[in-house]
């Protein structure tokens, strides 16, 4: 079963994205804010970070940053997730993530997002041809 690292302070969101994942077939990991999520990210290694962009102690955007310039976890695809519309899809990937969506979530949009980076493409396994 595939895990998700949810970076989410909002203890409303945070239930409600996670019960859609674990209905999904998702492992859920948590961590409250930036600095949390780092820590957990290179202790559990997860297969995907969801990570809202405004949190406490450290943003979004600065723990993606880390987490994409150490060796040992710049392979772990990040979503940034966000409603504050001053961050964009561009302001996202200049911090290192694979992916955007705004909040609210289309969760199906999100979902294919998932399915998508968690899935290692043929490439990826097999090597060009």
């Amino acid at each position: 079963m595939p895990s998700i690292l949810l970076v989410e302070d909002d203890p409303v969101q945070r239930d409600f994205i996670s019960r859609i994942l674990q209905k999904s077939g998702y492992e859920v990991l948590f961590a409250l804010n930036g600095t949390e999520g780092v820590r957990v990210a290179t202790t559990s290694y997860p297969d995907l970070i969801l990570m809202d962009a405004l949190l406490p102690e450290m943003n979004g955007l600065e723990a993606a940053h880390q987490l994409k310039m150490q060796t040992a976890t710049r392979h772990i695809p990040i979503i940034m997730l966000t409603a504050y519309v001053l961050i964009d899809a561009l302001m996202a990937k200049t911090y290192g993530c694979d992916d955007f969506e705004m909040k609210p979530i289309n969760f199906p949009a999100l979902l294919a997002k998932i399915s998508r980076l968690c899935s290692p493409s043929l490439t990826a396994e097999f090597g060009t041809m």
